[in-house]
């Protein structure tokens, strides 16, 4: 080892803070029953939120449902797999149901006619979840669905947002 590679190490080690083993960012490429890929997904945790986005490209244009799903797995066709809508806080479902909103409850994606679209929105990190840690990257994984409708935002447990027809299952990103 030469002279100069200890400083480099030492100011390495200064560097990461105490939670760089831990995952705090996540992402997916979201794809349709058929395989074909039509967007990604992020999830970063930042303090006390996780900032997910969602960004689609040669979609069906229309306003479409999304959720992070409690299981990440992501089975064609019908993305059943991905379980229910992540909801650590045990809320019903919608932002205007006054027992909501649970945290897998994302806003609307608007997908323009030239099948492009595009969500920002931060999720709060449930209590509990450990310092710096990204809460949907637990031991059975989180997936983001997208669904053939807009979700009323309000209706338990899904926001009648119709049939799952594009999934990822979001891995940890260094």
């Amino acid at each position: 080892m030469t002279r100069l590679s200890l400083p480099l190490i030492a100011l390495a080690a200064i560097a990461l803070p105490a939670s760089a083993g831990l995952a705090q960012r996540a992402g997916t490429s979201l794809r349709s029953a058929q395989g074909q890929a039509i967007g990604e997904a992020s999830a970063t945790r930042a303090g006390n939120v996780v900032r997910v986005r969602v960004t689609v490209h040669g979609f069906a244009p229309g306003t479409h449902g999304v959720h992070l799903h409690q299981v990440g797995r992501c089975d064609a066709p019908d993305f059943a797999s991905a379980g229910g809508h992540w909801n650590p806080t045990s809320h019903q479902h919608g932002r205007l149901n006054p027992q909501g909103p649970h945290l897998g409850d994302l806003p609307n994606l608007v997908v323009g006619r030239n099948g492009m679209g595009r969500i920002d929105f931060s999720v709060p990190v449930p209590a509990g979840t450990a310092a710096g840690a990204n809460p949907l990257l637990d031991a059975d994984g989180t997936s983001v669905v997208i669904h053939a409708a807009a979700d009323d935002l309000r209706t338990d447990p899904s926001g009648n947002s119709g049939a799952r027809i594009a999934c990822g299952v979001l891995t940890p990103v260094r």
